[in-house]
């Protein structure tokens, strides 16, 4: 009954953010005729107000040039595969010269949409031709197009690089770190001739043991059960995923928040001070982040109880008894993809250590073949946007795909 609840309270509340929307277009056209403080401090108000809930809609990506050497080039997305619980989108160039060598970015599916990996994408967008896993709301998918769990994410990862073809490059970001290394262990096991030249890992859970951060000791303080009977229920009627049964966005994002709600709440106060005192700049900053934080994606709940099982609970691919479809994952068998692990100093999520497993399970990897960097002064989030991301992360990445390709 949460959802239900959860819906009937956004759908009854949604005509006060409409007259403060309204309010607002009206507060806009009062100050632009020399209104006064008041006027701000009204207008601060009604735009806290009018976002105050949640939105489950994509954000757009927003990314429509980027520069490739001296010179600025268009961009445009490209839907290049549909499946039902997701798109392969390109960030397709035309005007390119060269061909770029081809990256696959497998986002986290863990409450909010790809779109959270936009820096990461119009950074790579200078060297590479980037596609990313552009994840579906499962509340938007019918009954009738099925279950998707733990294996179908790994099918779809491989499904996905064999669109690329042969010669191109993997990376993933956060919790599909494990799926992506069981894909190209896969690949490599089966000769598959699309297995990536390179795969990088950043601030993944492939070995949960090592120093439990917050996030590890949740999905590890109760049974699988209780996460089954807490956490898991069924979209509303009206909406085009009626009966099916989801992990809400919006309760990971209310976990999410707790822990660092004093950062929240002070940020909210600054977003007001800063609306009410005329400083634009500063508030843009902030509605930036939250208009994609507050964005929330549900998940199918296969794949939410199948991964708190298998990779939080149980380690399983760390201990060496991660299965496929029958079938055991033996990273041992990659030997013709570099490997790069990323972590962040200060990840709070995925702790260091964390992601680095992967070393010791690519067991037969030649040693110039795997490289490691562990980035001084950041967080989970800084692992795949803003400066140290932009100037001194990326071009690790950039470095190994020129190496191999």
């Amino acid at each position: 009954m949460l959802y239900q609840a959860y819906q009937a309270y956004a759908d009854a509340s949604e005509p006060i953010r409409a007259m403060a929307r309204a309010g607002l277009s009206f507060s806009k056209i009062f100050n632009s005729f020399g209104g006064s403080s008041i006027g701000q401090d009204w207008a601060a108000a009604l735009e806290l107000t009018a976002r105050s809930g949640m939105s489950h809609t994509r954000p757009p990506y927003a990314i429509d040039k980027v520069l490739v050497g001296n010179r600025e080039v268009a961009v445009r997305e490209e839907v290049v595969l549909s499946l039902p619980f997701c798109n392969l989108l390109r960030f397709a160039k035309d005007d390119i010269a060269t061909p770029q060598p081809k990256m696959l970015v497998v986002a986290p599916l863990s409450g909010h949409f790809a779109t959270l990996l936009r820096n990461t994408v119009e950074t790579l967008s200078r060297d590479h031709d980037v596609y990313i896993t552009d994840w579906k709301n499962a509340r938007d998918i019918p009954l009738s197009d099925g279950a998707f769990g733990f294996d179908d994410y790994v099918d779809y990862v491989i499904r996905f690089l064999e669109t690329l073809g042969p010669g191109s490059h993997v990376l993933a970001v956060c919790q599909p770190c494990v799926q992506t290394l069981a894909a190209v262990s896969l690949m490599a096991e089966d000769r598959n001739p699309a297995q990536p030249l390179s795969m990088t890992l950043m601030a993944g859970p492939i070995d949960t043991r090592i120093s439990p951060t917050a996030v590890n000791e949740l999905a590890t303080s109760h049974p699988l059960d209780w996460f089954k009977n807490n956490l898991i229920y069924r979209v509303p009627f009206r909406l085009p995923g009626a009966g099916r049964k989801v992990y809400p966005g919006f309760i990971q994002l209310i976990a999410f928040m707790s822990m660092n709600m004093e950062r929240h709440t002070a940020a909210h106060r600054d977003l007001y001070f800063h609306l009410a005192n005329g400083r634009i700049e500063e508030a843009e900053k902030i509605m930036s982040f939250y208009d994609e934080y507050f964005a929330v994606l549900d998940l199918a709940a296969e794949f939410y109880i199948e991964t708190i099982d298998k990779v939080f609970q149980r380690a399983l691919l760390a201990k060496g008894e991660l299965t496929y479809r029958g079938r055991k994952i033996n990273p041992s068998s990659i030997r013709r993809t570099a490997l790069l692990t990323v972590e962040g100093e200060r990840d709070d999520i995925c702790s260091v250590g964390q992601t680095a497993a992967a070393h010791d399970l690519c067991s037969t990897l030649r040693p110039h073949l795997k490289r490691h960097h562990l980035q001084a002064g950041v967080g989970h989030y800084g692992t795949f946007s803003g400066k140290r991301w932009n100037g001194q992360i990326y071009p690790q990445i950039r470095n190994l795909v020129l190496a191999v390709s």
